[in-house]
């Protein structure tokens, strides 16, 4: 698969700004890592500018991980997640930015999954939702109902893997890995969003029918950290003007050519998701020729 031009040449004339601004709602104690994932598979993909907002106990580490990334720091919880009471902050930062990316290493605690419901309920950005967020939501549909209503969703990327899914339709994993198609078809059609459903030959679907099954990727990429990696691409193909379909398909495609690039050197055993990072400029060198 060719990558389209604007993500495979540059006008020489061009600055940071003209490549988008990604705010990253991720991480928290115990799961930083998801975060910097996400960050750094943004910026490896052109992204010219990644915000992370993260719980403030927090800051120090992600400014020594993250040399390029710029931080906010955010009330937080006592299990050091992002708060309800970091709306306002949020919502005022939001207006500076191009797209959201929300989810990865969030948590479960019951403030941060509220906070992520009222940003989700009213943010008019392009949005990538991922992990955390994901269940947020499946614990209310009706946040998604409402903004269907709408037309909101047109923005917006789902990127379950097969258990995400189970729980945002009630059904078991083995009824969604069994009927993927027709589930990623179906819930994308239903709630006018695109959907990827993550897993072997991962599925783009829109809210308008179109399917793309993924063709690339292996084994090895069933590994911790795969998925954020996945978000932070999706969030830069956006945040540099290509369509949500567009940038979801295609950053499904680079995402599995890294991991396949990645394997044919480490082996699948060894596999770990910095390494698809690693291989991400190979991967887009190969998709711009």
């Amino acid at each position: 698969m060719q990558l389209p031009a604007q993500l495979s040449k540059r006008k020489p004339n061009s600055h940071k700004g003209n490549y988008g601004h990604i705010f990253a709602l991720c991480g928290s104690a115990g799961l930083t890592g998801a975060a910097i994932l996400t960050a750094r598979s943004s910026l490896r993909t052109g992204a010219g500018l990644v915000t992370l907002g993260i719980p403030k106990s927090l800051n120090n580490i992600f400014q020594k991980q993250l040399v390029e990334v710029m931080t906010l720091p955010l009330a937080q919880t006592s299990s050091q997640s992002a708060s309800i009471k970091a709306l306002p902050k949020i919502n005022n930062f939001l207006k500076k930015v191009d797209v959201l990316a929300i989810g990865p290493g969030l948590s479960l605690n019951l403030s941060t999954q509220k906070l992520v419901r009222s940003i989700i309920a009213h943010c008019k950005l392009k949005m990538v939702i991922d992990a955390d967020a994901i269940n947020a939501l499946a614990a209310n549909l009706k946040v998604l109902k409402l903004r269907a209503k709408k037309r909101l969703n047109r923005n917006l990327v789902l990127t379950p893997h097969p258990g995400e899914m189970a729980r945002l339709i009630a059904k078991s994993t083995s009824y969604v890995q069994g009927h993927r198609k027709e589930v990623a078809s179906k819930f994308s059609k239903e709630f006018g969003l695109t959907l990827i459903l993550k897993g072997y030959r991962s599925i783009v679907a829109d809210f308008s029918g179109k399917v793309y099954i993924n063709t690339t990727g292996n084994p090895g990429m069933a590994t911790a950290g795969c998925g954020d990696v996945l978000t932070g691409i999706v969030a830069s193909f956006l945040a540099q003007g290509l369509d949500v379909y567009s940038a979801a398909k295609y950053a499904t495609y680079i995402h599995g050519l890294a991991g396949d690039l990645a394997a044919r050197e480490s082996g699948e055993l060894s596999l770990i998701a910095s390494d698809l990072i690693e291989r991400i400029p190979e991967a887009i060198k190969k998709s711009s020729q």
